[in-house]
Formats: C-alpha cells, sequence, structure tokens
C-alpha cells in the first residue's frame, strides 16, 4: 500500500500547538497541515456546518495520500469526529484512520485529579456538544466535570492581544466563573488548541494547586501509543522528516501567524476548496 504523510487538520492555527508537539516526539514521519482559516473560527458554528467544512478537508487529505488524519481541533473532534468514524469511512476506504484530540485528553484526567472535580476551558461549540463529561463519565463514572465557555480568547489569541492587559479581563472572568461552580476543582483541561499560548496568563488567575492540562504533548504521546499498537497504520505513515503546510486563506497571512504557533517559520501554500 502507498505510503504518505499524516494528516492534521484544524479550522485555522490552533491545530499547530499539536503538530509542535508530534515533530518533537515523532519527528521521523511526514506530516500534512490543513488549517481551513477562510471558515474558521469553527467554535460557533453549527454542527451541520461544522461536519460538512470538517468532512471536506479531511477528505482533502486523503487525496492527498494521507492514511491518517488528525482532527487537531476540539470543535471538530466534537462536532464531526464521530459521524465521519463511523458513517463516512466506511464508504470512503475502511482502511483510512481519522483520530481526534479530546479521548485522549479525557484519558488521562484520572491520573491527575485527586478531588474527582475536573473542570473544562473551551469554546463555545465544544462545551456545547457536551464532549468532555460524556467522554469522560465513559471513562471515569465518578468524576463530576464542571465547564466553562470561553468565547473570547481564541479572538484574542488570533488578533495577537492575548499578552496585552485587556485581555487579562475575559480570563480572569472566564476561570473565576469555572472555579465558582465547584471550590474542590484540582484539575483544568485546555480544551482548545489556541489556549497554550494562554498559559501564562491563565496561570495569572489560577490557584498553584490547580493542575493544567495541555493537549499537545497528550495527543503526541497518545499517538506513539496508539502506531505502536497498529503497525498497519504505521507502515502506511512516510518517513522522510518534511513539513507540509496548507490554509484556505492567504498564505502570507498564514505564516505570518503560523509561527507564533509552531514555534518556527511556516511557509504555506493556499489551497482552494
Amino acid at each position: 500500500m502507498q505510503q504518505g504523510p499524516i494528516g492534521v487538520f484544524d479550522s485555522g492555527y490552533g491545530g499547530l500547538t499539536i503538530l509542535k508537539e508530534l515533530k518533537a516526539h515523532l519527528p521521523q514521519y511526514d506530516y500534512l497541515y490543513l488549517g481551513d482559516n477562510a471558515r474558521a473560527p469553527y467554535g460557533t458554528r453549527s454542527f451541520e456546518s461544522v461536519y460538512q467544512y470538517t468532512l471536506e478537508c479531511v477528505k482533502h487529505l486523503f487525496d492527498m495520500k494521507c492514511r491518517l488524519v488528525i482532527l487537531a481541533c476540539n470543535t471538530a473532534s466534537a462536532k464531526a469526529l464521530r459521524t465521519i468514524q463511523q458513517k463516512d469511512i466506511p464508504l470512503i476506504d475502511p482502511t483510512l484512520r481519522v483520530l481526534g484530540v479530546i479521548r485522549p485528553t479525557c484519558e488521562i484526567v484520572g491520573n491527575y485529579t485527586k478531588t474527582g472535580h475536573v473542570g473544562i476551558l473551551g469554546t463555545s461549540g465544544t462545551i456545547l456538544s457536551n464532549s468532555y463529561p460524556i467522554e469522560i463519565e465513559k471513562l471515569f463514572p465518578s468524576i463530576q466535570v464542571y465547564q466553562e465557555a470561553c468565547p473570547m480568547w481564541v479572538p484574542l489569541v488570533e488578533n495577537n492581544e492575548y499578552e496585552n492587559d485587556g485581555a487579562d479581563y475575559f480570563i480572569q472572568k472566564n476561570i473565576n466563573e469555572l472555579l465558582s461552580q465547584s471550590p474542590q476543582i484540582d484539575t483544568i483541561v485546555l480544551g482548545c488548541t489556541h489556549y497554550p499560548l494562554l498559559i501564562k496568563k491563565i496561570k495569572k488567575f489560577l490557584p498553584s494547586h490547580i493542575k493544567l492540562l495541555s493537549q499537545g504533548e497528550i495527543v503526541a504521546n497518545s499517538l506513539v501509543d496508539y502506531l505502536s499498537r497498529h503497525p498497519e497504520i504505521e507502515n502506511v505513515c512516510s518517513k522522510n522528516k518534511t513539513y507540509t503546510f496548507l490554509t484556505t486563506d492567504s498564505s502570507g497571512n498564514f505564516d505570518e501567524h503560523a509561527a507564533l504557533f509552531f514555534g518556527e517559520t511556516v511557509k504555506s501554500s493556499h489551497l482552494q476548496l
């Protein structure tokens, strides 16, 4: 079977924080990143729109020889992953795989919380989907989950306002609203791939005993485990250490912002869907 890169999909830039960790943990593979920046953000869009956009992009990655695609986007993982896995993959090609970021994160939550009270910070779409409480309950029925939607956080990051004093108001407000739901919260999941850029600010307003879980390393470790357990998938992932970046919006604009998330210079190409 023909080999191809590992596809990494996100509605915009946030998935680059996942790709950065994949590169650190699994540097030998080829990666093809696709950001649907022209239609971002996904967080406020309907389930149907997110599903249709995600499926369109995933199909494009399949066409570019990706046998494995990571949805490095919480909203896409929440609103589209299951339907694509159950309904679309069997019709397209049952040997293809699409994985998300929510399940791997939920699988390790129980390793960190001592009180059994866990908080989730995410986009409106992710929070409304209830994906985190549903997944965590399957794995750890005794854990109580509390959620807070942070609709301003992604725009703050994408407009490069996240280090300014104005960001403090929204970050403090959302953290306080989450913590007011339970004084026993001892673990918080950053349920959006943009949020690692806000960690310094988040920690400023968070009691020091609360554990923050950021997804990049979690997803990378989960993929290491997945590939070791699925040699039939690992064998079709090409290994030349190449990185290709595609965006549905302006490539110049993408490159300018992408370096912030990926940690190094990015050179992308425009993709017309």
